[in-house]
């Protein structure tokens, strides 16, 4: 890590972690959970907005912005922050996962992955080095190195041949993104659920040597049990004194097992997704604001929440503007779902801190337990 990018782990209780991620951008309170702003938008909300949550760093997507508006047209106009306007660190994943999920006519090789856009069906060609390239261009605070996702279930020999040919991109992101101070490389590891590829790995990657270390490939239609399972062998594998990113974490019931197994950054557009189609997350569980039974319920989202949805507006009114399809339902619920991730981010860092975690993590199931089925 360079001076101007540490981490400093300041608590641990069982193996949930509170860490402190430095940049020259500003400082990442950890556990932390990162909003997803793919095509440079947090969807629904204003950056400030978005900041005003407790967010302390958002996602950018490369594969969204290398075909529109392109990085070279970002990098003309300032860089990603200035472009969309959140001064605040950046990370961008790769672009791998995307190729692999969106992209039509997709050809693998050594080199990387040509593909054809989902947007035009234009031709591209992405490798570790232009990933690499992407991301500079962007001015991404933190950098992930270029992977290969393999969809699960996969036979075995697949995701062992997908995991290696990833490690051996890693080590071509690693040389192509160079010496850059203030900004930071995080690894990917990789290998399905077989701990002994998730251990060969990490043990590829740090023999490379990161700023970071990502779990990948979770996530990814497993199931929880799987998942959780996994990280119990995945985390404990990765440096103690390096941040740990789950990627594409997911419901508060995954984000709270996965502190709980030692992750410090997750990422998932689940809370603005849900917001636009209707679904709150709440202390008691989720709030399908679109049920009839809401069109009379004169109660907030949360009556714990300080979000504008929670204090100025009912679930009445809520339901009425969803079901009316008026904009202010996806800027309310959107901001009520994020106002949510952070506030459970920051209960867990303070349960860490004070050693409370366990009792807290059990306090948080039992709250949800009987649901949010009907009017007080």
């Amino acid at each position: 890590m360079s001076a101007s990018f540490s981490f400093e782990l300041t608590a641990t209780d069982g193996r949930a972690r509170q860490g402190l991620i430095r940049t020259p951008r500003g400082e990442i309170r950890t556990p932390a959970f990162m909003p997803v702003g793919t095509a440079a938008t947090v969807k629904a909300m204003l950056p400030g907005n978005v900041r005003a949550t407790g967010a302390d760093i958002i996602l950018g997507n490369t594969y969204h912005l290398m075909l529109r508006p392109t990085a070279e047209r970002i990098a003309r106009l300032g860089g990603l922050h200035r472009f969309m306007n959140w001064e605040r660190p950046i990370l961008t994943d790769s672009g791998g996962f995307q190729v692999m999920s969106l992209a039509e006519l997709r050809r693998l090789s050594e080199r990387g992955v040509t593909f054809r856009s989902h947007v035009d069906g234009s031709r591209h060609e992405l490798t570790p080095e232009r990933s690499m390239e992407i991301q500079r261009l962007l001015g991404s605070d933190i950098v992930m190195a270029f992977d290969e996702c393999p969809a699960l279930p996969a036979p075995r020999e697949r995701i062992a041949e997908s995991m290696r040919l990833s490690m051996r991109w890693a080590e071509r992101s690693r040389a192509a993104f160079g010496d850059r101070p203030g900004h930071a490389l995080f690894g990917i590891q990789q290998g399905g659920l077989e701990r002994d590829l998730r251990e060969e790995s990490a043990e590829a990657l740090k023999r490379i040597g990161f700023d970071g270390y990502a779990i990948g490939g979770l996530a990814v239609g497993e199931g929880q049990q799987a998942m959780f399972a996994t990280l119990d062998f995945a985390a404990p594998v990765l440096p103690e004194d390096r941040p740990r990113y789950l990627m594409g974490v997911g419901k508060p019931e995954d984000i709270v097992g996965a502190v709980a197994r030692g992750i410090d950054m997750m990422d998932c557009v689940l809370p603005t997704r849900s917001g636009r189609t209707g679904q709150a997350f709440t202390r008691r569980g989720v709030v399908n604001i679109k049920n009839a039974r809401h069109a009379d319920d004169p109660r907030p989202l949360d009556e714990d929440c300080s979000c504008p949805a929670c204090r100025g507006y009912s679930r009445a009114y809520l339901h009425h503007v969803f079901r009316a399809r008026e904009i202010i339902s996806s800027m309310l619920l959107t901001w009520h779902n994020l106002q949510y991730y952070q506030d459970l981010m920051a209960a867990m860092r303070a349960a860490i801190g004070e050693g409370k975690f366990a009792e807290w993590e059990a306090a948080f199931h039992a709250r949800r337990a009987p649901g949010d089925i009907a009017p007080l």
